[in-house]
């Protein structure tokens, strides 16, 4: 398009031809710009100063091609909710190229909802609005608490109706992220034997995300390593903000260490450490406190998959990989505990830290505390007007007090002041996270009403969550009774 340049340099495209399908988005009805976000299109040195909101509409709806796209559909496979299935693919995703920022840094860009593709098997290939929304404000919360993840760079609202449980309008996201590479990308050429492919991808992605390792003998062991460290990372900097994304199958656990697809995910309000919000998650399987585990299970298929890379003879390899998984958990509990320390108002580390932080979460769930708000009240136990300040919700259990004398003494231990350990505490814990229950209100707005103005709102709250403002504290409260968000859906 005249006066855009996209600065396109599709790698992933010059792969062989088995790794993706070429295709082209469907065409739709009436694209209309819903969402732009101008910050992150500056990030990536796109000029979008001259282009009509009508134009962009054109673009992110893929009824306009833009220049030096190479549209196509990447192959993966994937374990969902425990059971293999050989091929997936993106059914709804269209991966228009990589833009390559001022930094030199590569990034996908993606169309979620562009149409059918030969990955879509009986999916439409769409998105409806709903689920759309939620992806976008979730997404760019995530940015801004700090977790690695994909973002929204536009939505678009496409003038058609899509048929879910019901009909529902439609509507397609501009995805931007390190890269689509998915664990289940491995597990697609491994289920086929094709292990020329399997060494063609780790070396793609070795080269894209972990270019230290490429000169490192044997080079696959540094890829397995540094994925197992990045999602160890991810995963502790989801337990320290009660997030749970719902569906950690492989397919949606990406090599390079971002969250990604936002469907049935949720913040817990009151902790509960066995929470499950997903509608499709009946068992559990993906419950809040078993996303450590899942995320090494899903890691270990990852290694079965490298396997024939990882040495001369099976024995070696298997060896190789089982020493680099067993690391998983005292890496996860390194990130984990980290975190809680800084959520706790602590820098020095003492032996008993660990049970500190655990005994925190045990009474919170007797007391049926708020997750978010539990930790930030805690830091106005610090304040020099303590004594006027609200008890903590744990000085209502026998032990929760205790547990509250406890921390007050590890405080004391602090080489800092009490008010700069609450500043700290104050970088660590969020004001505002996207409840469910204000998501839903956004949604509910936009869908039944075409009223964008709560999306908005919600989202400019949510941009700056550590940072406390006046007038914004119903985005701080629980849900009230009726408006309890209990179960999440996927969106295909």
């Amino acid at each position: 398009m005249a006066g855009l340049n996209f600065n396109f340099d599709n790698s992933y495209s010059r792969l062989p031809a088995n790794f993706y399908a070429k295709i082209k988005p469907t065409a739709v009805s009436s694209p209309n710009i819903i969402f732009f976000n101008k910050s992150l299109a500056s990030s990536l040195g796109l000029d979008f100063e001259t282009v009509s909101q009508a134009q962009l509409a054109k673009i992110f709806s893929g009824n306009e091609a833009a220049a030096g796209a190479e549209n196509l559909a990447m192959a993966y496979a994937g374990h969902q909710f425990g059971h293999f299935v050989p091929q997936l693919g993106d059914g709804r995703a269209i991966l228009l190229g990589e833009i390559i920022d001022p930094t030199g840094k590569r990034h996908d860009l993606q169309l979620k909802g562009a149409g059918r593709t030969p990955y879509s098997r009986n999916g439409d290939g769409r998105a409806a609005l709903g689920p759309v929304i939620r992806e976008l404000i979730v997404s760019e919360a995530m940015h801004a608490l700090g977790v690695p993840t994909t973002r929204a760079l536009a939505a678009v609202s496409t003038g058609e109706m899509v048929l879910r449980e019901s009909a529902q309008p439609g509507a397609i996201l501009a995805r931007v992220g390190a890269s689509h590479i998915r664990i289940g990308t491995f597990q697609y050429f491994a289920a086929r034997g094709d292990q020329t492919a399997i060494r063609a991808l780790a070396d793609y992605a070795t080269h894209r995300h972990y270019p230290e390792f490429v000169e490192v003998e044997p080079p696959y062991l540094g890829l397995l390593e540094r994925v197992i460290d990045a999602q160890a990372q991810l995963v502790a900097t989801w337990m320290q903000i009660g997030f749970i994304h719902g569906v950690m199958n492989t397919d949606n656990m990406t090599i390079s260490g971002e969250t990604i697809d936002f469907g049935p995910c949720a913040f817990m309000d009151q902790f509960e450490s066995a929470k499950v919000y997903s509608s499709i998650d009946r068992n559990g399987r993906y419950a809040f406190s078993n996303q450590p585990d899942i995320a090494l299970w899903n890691l270990t298929r990852l290694a079965e998959s490298l396997l024939p890379l990882l040495g001369l003879d099976q024995a070696t390899a298997t060896s190789e990989a089982e020493k680099l998984l067993q690391s998983f958990s005292s890496r996860y509990e390194a990130y984990w505990l980290s975190g809680l320390r800084q959520k706790l108002g602590l820098t020095i580390e003492e032996p008993g830290d660990l049970k500190l932080a655990q005994d925190f979460f045990v009474y919170l769930e007797q007391v049926g505390g708020d997750f978010t708000n539990s930790f930030r009240e805690l830091s106005s136990l610090l304040s020099e007007t303590r004594e006027t300040s609200k008890p903590h919700i744990l000085a209502s259990s026998a032990g929760g007090a205790k547990w509250l004398e406890h921390w007050s003494l590890r405080i004391d231990r602090e080489p800092r002041s009490k008010d700069d350990c609450q500043k700290s505490m104050l970088r660590a814990n969020p004001a505002y996270i996207p409840r469910n229950h204000l998501i839903e209100r956004a949604i509910r707005a936009a869908v039944d009403q075409n009223d964008f103005s709560k999306m908005s709102e919600l989202m400019s709250v949510l941009s700056e969550p550590y940072r406390l403002r006046e007038g914004l504290e119903p985005f701080q409260l629980p849900p009230n009774p009726n408006e309890i968000v209990h179960k999440t859906f996927c969106g295909t």
